[in-house]
């Protein structure tokens, strides 16, 4: 369990987190593959969201899921001529983790730890936007170097040693 002062100050700013999904690059499930290969050389991220027709999420697609659906084509009985064939569907990853938009403070960063960003999804599973690992960690950054300006820390003495630092009071 998190620290209530220490979520508190986290999640302080935790509206700037979200980068909403106007502002994130993503493909449609049934888009040419060649097209997600476009976008992801353009943007330059890794791994992009695939949304359906109705703006849900459905799941992520990068370069190397790209690439590896293109060497499955070369070394299968597929022809070259049936690269164009193939769509964001034959090669995006499923069952990606996402997070709804009342999220926790807790979940996000364990799942953070294995992942750069989170979809953010309603109740319905429409894409809302991502969280990223970044803003999560400037966050941390502020926390390390201002927690002090807001709070009083007094050593908690256990055994005659002061090993263990409690959170007294908030300015």
């Amino acid at each position: 369990m998190i620290n209530s002062a220490i979520e508190k100050f986290l999640l302080k700013k935790k509206e700037h987190y979200l980068i909403s999904a106007e502002d994130v690059a993503n493909v449609f499930v049934n888009n040419p593959l060649s097209h997600a290969l476009l976008v992801l050389t353009k943007v330059k991220y890794s791994k992009i969201p695939v949304l359906d027709k109705g703006d849900r999420f459905v799941g992520l697609i990068s370069l190397s899921n790209v690439t590896e659906k293109m060497v499955d084509v070369f070394d299968t009985e597929m022809k070259e001529e049936d690269f164009p064939t193939l769509t964001v569907a034959d090669a995006m990853e499923v069952n990606v983790p996402t997070v709804d938009e009342d999220w926790e403070l807790e979940e996000v960063l364990s799942l953070m730890v294995d992942y750069p960003f989170l979809p953010v999804v309603n109740d319905a599973q429409c894409f809302k936007g991502i969280l990223t690992r970044k803003e999560l960690l400037k966050a941390v950054n502020a926390l390390a170097h201002e927690f002090e300006k807001e709070y009083h820390m007094i050593p908690k003495v256990e055994n005659g040693s002061s090993q263990k630092v409690k959170i007294l009071i908030e300015n």
